[in-house]
């Protein structure tokens, strides 16, 4: 499967981290739940949140709580969610196939770097102490505090840093707003339904669509070598 979201031969994989290579579902979703309880809202299933899940953060809690919401309102919303999401932090594990795949992929010549919406201070530690610091070329998180803009300027910087040709890449991660910022960059894209989006979402996108990371991974080798 291609389409403008998939060209031949990329070399370089830049991941998305939430629902891309962290199972992390379960710990978004309560940290959701605890925005809603704060505010008296029911609280929502996975699916239903993966309905509703858009950027900018901001206007996608609006529709949620139906409701505007003030900026002092949006910052408290969001520690609340941050809060809640790092207690279930260390129940959360690898998706499945990795870091298997990731080392396939260096190992035949591919390089991979990981950029995340995840705080930068944050994300480095947790990498490293999961061992997979060490396969990627790059590694960018938010360095803001307050969370929940657009990816694409964030992977532009990205690309620009490692010095690479949007052409040579493939972006991975689980929502919309992955396939607008790689289409904004001049790169490739796979979306993986493992995340907060639902399948429809993604396809809408014209990104090709995987159900897994082994499944993204074959859909780039496949790329590659036609």
């Amino acid at each position: 499967m291609t389409g403008w979201g998939l060209a031949r031969g990329a070399r370089h994989v830049v991941w998305d981290w939430n629902g891309t290579l962290l199972d992390d579902n379960h710990a978004v979703l309560e940290g959701v739940n605890a925005v809603c309880r704060s505010y008296g809202r029911e609280p929502l299933t996975l699916d239903q949140w993966r309905e509703m899940f858009s950027r900018p953060l901001l206007a996608c809690y609006e529709r949620v709580l139906d409701r505007s919401l003030t900026l002092e309102e949006w910052a408290d919303l969001d520690r609340r969610y941050h809060d809640t999401y790092r207690g279930l932090l260390s129940t959360c594990g690898l998706a499945a196939g990795v870091p298997d795949h990731l080392h396939a992929w260096s190992a035949a010549g591919g390089t991979q770097s990981l950029l995340s919406m995840w705080f930068h201070d944050e994300l480095v530690p947790l990498i490293t102490e999961m061992g997979l610091a060490e396969l990627f070329a790059r590694v960018d998180g938010l360095r803001v505090d307050v969370g929940g803009g657009s990816k694409a300027e964030h992977l532009v910087e990205h690309l620009d840093a490692l010095r690479l040709d949007p052409a040579d890449v493939v972006l991975i991660g689980d929502v919309a707003d992955d396939a607008h910022a790689a289409q904004q960059a001049g790169a490739s894209c796979v979306l993986v339904s493992t995340g907060m989006m639902s399948r429809s979402a993604l396809e809408a996108t014209g990104a090709p669509v995987a159900d897994s990371v082994a499944e993204a991974m074959a859909l780039v080798q496949g790329a590659r070598a036609a």
